[in-house]
């Protein structure tokens, strides 16, 4: 509900809140341009001294106005001509026309009606309605992607469109809703909807029919700082009726022209005070800084409605649409998904289409709308969860944990949870596992037990459906047809062979950077952008499951590069290590930010066996400003595996690496990456209390040899990689 309440309005104006705020902006520079150029009074001039200066400079004065910059303008006739001009208060005189800038005419018009008066003034107050509520479901998705009010300014991951729209909705969603609440009070003022008294006094009925007072001696205008000052009208020249009219920050009041008392005077009522200050926040005029920022905030509106349409198609392409989603109040069964590249949407979306043919009524949503108070009437609750990263939430889950762990009651409806994730990964399903566990813990029914689907695997998914019907009592056959990531040709462009002699044949392929869609490089999608340490996605002729290996390239270094080693029934990497230069493969780029080395100068240990090198050497090769990086590198001989030898030295002379250890475990005395660290257990510990990362790239047992020795070696430190581990100190990325 909150995502549509949001999606809707910013298409559906999106033009015109652009226009709104585009023009907002612009018009914000004028306040504090007047405030630096307008000539300001000395501390407490009063108005009766001002008025004199005027009076003698311009005898024929009938206005002097202040506006909340400071800058005086006087409006005279001289000869039967009108005149008007900024003013010097120090000296009375004109410095400058009081014409008003066209420029800012024009834009006041476009951003108020756009031309088209009344009719275009009621469209500008729904842009600003249609903005205001564009920032106050944004605050809430917000909230929501960051787990939490507390966690606003929490690190993003994801597709650079998505994380640039949120970084620049919670920096300028304030300035936002205050623009947008202030024009819809000023249209709403204009249209006379809101019952605003005046504080204008009644005009005097007697005067003395003197005139020619000395502005001098009129005691209130000399009580009154020109600070205070909006407007002060001379009496019509040759009418005795006529008086002064003095209109200060308080109020509005009349004075004699024969003898300076006063004959009235009102204060201004809380209501046109309420308006006044919406019109400075609105304007900036009086409070040119504010002005500044929130134009500032305003320029934000163009790259959010860019990048909020990026992410709209985005998710189009990649969820698929649920036909007849069942409102969650009216639901029988109740599906939550938790996915983070959307493929384990298309097992929701199939498994929702076989139980609404089977006569259920579902409600499928994120697990990160998880509301049990609105599951009046469900029977049941179907979590498919995957996992991210190690362990991790995907992005449609991040909050679930949080909010099932400080429910009160856990739901009435019994639960049955179901892990996507890849089984040659450590921690496989690891966060459908933790869900599971939670759930039990807190005593909520379970009508299936915990089960998993290994790499989108439809014979794995049609297994646990038939499971699911049985338990139901009916006949539920899941068919589903993965729908895998978009690929593109790569071309392999060279080659290095090493291992042939060991039999352990591994090759570094450089494949050439492929074209580059538009639209790809406006959401950071595809091979737009990529780091070293992301995955590179090959699907292998006569498979539909891909292969992940880990780049060891970016982007910037203008082509795709990988380390892979022939499986004895690998059927991927069979392909991979038999193409020769201007072969292709089909691949694509599933992004891995969990396993980044960081910005910054902070010291990086890296640890790597075998094909483990391949990030790591691209994290080196990317370090050309020198940031300290100590690599232990695992392999079996150096004659015949020494992955990157040459570029490694090449980069130690470079200072892009700054010392190299190295393990070979195929000699007469065989040495393993575990034990070079050992070997350097002193200056590891050193490392890592001056605030070095860990980064461990390799094979399951290489990594879990590793955890040992540095456990060992942190031990007289009184920490552990478990506590690194939690500070994003340590980071694995193994298979």
């Amino acid at each position: 509900m909150i995502r549509a309440l949001h999606r809707w309005p910013g298409l559906l104006a999106a033009a015109l809140l652009i226009i709104l705020t585009l023009s907002g902006a612009a018009l914000s520079i004028f306040p504090a341009a007047e405030r630096l150029a307008a000539p300001q009074a000395e501390t407490g001039l009063s108005v009766a001294t001002l008025a004199t200066r005027i009076q003698t400079t311009y005898p024929g004065v009938e206005q002097i106005r202040r506006s909340p910059s400071g800058q005086i303008t006087a409006y005279w006739f001289a000869d039967g001509t009108p005149g008007a001009a900024v003013i010097d208060p120090v000296t009375g005189e004109g410095v400058g026309p009081a014409d008003p800038n066209p420029v800012e005419r024009w834009l006041t018009n476009l951003h108020r009606s756009l031309f088209l008066g009344d009719g275009g003034r009621i469209a500008m107050a729904l842009s600003a309605a249609a903005m205001l509520i564009l920032a106050v479901s944004g605050s809430a998705l917000v909230a929501h992607r960051a787990g939490g009010w507390r966690r606003w300014f929490a690190p993003l991951r994801g597709p650079l469109s998505g994380r640039l729209h949120v970084e620049i909705a919670r920096v300028a969603v304030v300035g936002l809703a205050l623009s947008s609440m202030t024009a819809l009070w000023m249209s709403a003022s204009t249209f006379e909807l809101l019952p605003i008294a005046t504080s204008a006094p009644a005009f005097p009925s007697a005067v003395s029919g003197d005139t020619g007072v000395a502005i001098t001696s009129i005691d209130l205008l000399g009580q009154t700082p020109v600070a205070e000052l909006r407007d002060l009208n001379f009496p019509y020249s040759g009418d005795a009726t006529d008086v002064f009219t003095l209109k200060t920050d308080h109020g509005t009041g009349y004075l004699d022209q024969g003898t300076g008392a006063a004959l009235g005077w009102t204060d201004l009522t809380a209501g046109e005070r309420v308006s006044e200050t919406i019109y400075m926040l609105h304007t900036g005029q009086g409070a040119a800084f504010l002005g500044i920022i929130l134009g500032l905030m305003a320029l934000g509106v163009p790259v959010l409605g860019v990048t909020g349409t990026l992410v709209w198609l985005v998710a189009r392409r990649s969820r698929p649409r649920i036909i007849g989603n069942q409102p969650a109040a009216k639901a029988e069964t109740i599906l939550l998904v938790g996915s983070e590249g959307g493929s384990t949407w298309g097992f929701a979306a199939t498994l929702q289409q076989a139980l609404s043919a089977a006569g259920q009524t579902v409600h499928v949503a994120p697990m990160s709308g998880f509301g049990p108070l609105r599951y009046a009437k469900a029977q049941r609750v179907l979590i498919l969860a995957a996992t991210y990263g190690d362990g991790d939430a995907p992005e449609t889950a991040k909050a679930f944990l949080d909010r099932l762990k400080t429910l009160g009651t856990v739901p009435s409806a019994p639960l049955a949870v179901l892990g996507f994730g890849d089984r040659s990964y450590p921690n496989y399903c690891g966060y459908a596992q933790r869900v599971a566990a939670e759930a039990e813990s807190r005593g909520w029914e379970v009508f299936l037990p915990f089960d998993t689907i290994d790499r989108q695997s439809p014979q794995d998914f049609a297994r646990w459906g038939r499971l699911l019907g049985q338990v139901l009592g009916i006949d539920l056959e899941l068919t589903h047809q993965p729908v895998q990531p978009a690929t593109q040709t790569l071309t392999l462009v060279s080659r290095r062979d090493y291992g042939a002699q060991m039999q352990a044949p591994t090759a570094i392929l450089r494949f050439a950077l492929p074209r580059v869609a538009l639209w790809q490089k406006l959401t950071g999608r595809g091979f737009a952008r990529f780091e070293a340490g992301d995955l590179l996605g090959i699907v292998p002729i006569g498979s539909e499951i891909p292969r992940l290996y880990s780049l060891a390239s970016d982007q910037r270094d203008g082509f795709v590069e990988i380390v892979v080693k022939r499986q004895p029934s690998g059927l991927c990497s069979a392909q991979l290590t038999q193409l020769a230069p201007g072969d292709t493969a089909k691949g694509y780029v599933r992004h891995n930010p969990g396993f980044k080395p960081g910005k910054g100068r902070v010291p990086l240990i890296l640890i790597g066996a075998g094909t483990g090198i391949g990030p790591l050497a691209g994290f080196i090769r990317g370090n050309k400003r020198h940031k300290p990086i100590h690599l232990f590198f695992g392999m079996r001989n150096p004659k015949h595996d020494y992955l990157y030898g040459q570029d490694l030295s090449n980069w130690q002379a470079e200072g892009r690496l700054t010392r190299l250890d190295m393990a070979v475990s195929r000699t007469a005395n065989p040495n393993y990456v575990q034990d070079a660290l050992r070997a350097e257990g002193a200056e590891v510990a050193r490392l890592i209390r001056d605030g070095a990362r860990v980064m461990v790239c390799g094979g399951r047992d290489m990594a879990a040899g590793v955890a040992d020795a540095l456990a060992d070696i942190l031990k007289p430190d009184g920490m552990t990689p478990v506590a690194l581990k939690a500070e994003g100190r340590y980071v694995e990325d193994v298979y």
